[in-house]
């Protein structure tokens, strides 16, 4: 019995894009405006490239979007709490 063996199909390994990752990581660590810039290159990029990594830039774009409006509100919320302060003291 003669051993056949079939060629083994190797598929092109798709890499994750770079500036999806790094988008990520600078939404996560506080630099939002980086980040939103880096996960929307990211993003054109994965579509003409087929990239992996569309997960990581639109988490980068969220996650940095919903920190500065937390940074917003919070903001808004200090300066009202200072200027009750201010106005009962008088």
């Amino acid at each position: 019995m003669a051993d056949t063996q079939t060629p083994a199909v190797t598929r092109p390994v798709q890499s994750t894009n770079v500036l999806a990752v790094v988008g990520f990581v600078l939404a996560i660590v506080g630099f939002n405006v980086i980040a939103v810039i880096l996960g929307a290159v990211a993003l054109s990029q994965i579509k003409r490239t087929g990239e992996k990594g569309r997960g990581f830039a639109l988490a980068a774009i969220w996650i940095a979007i919903i920190e500065v409006v937390l940074f917003i509100v919070i903001l808004i919320i200090a300066f009202a709490v200072v200027a009750a302060a201010n106005v009962s003291v008088s």
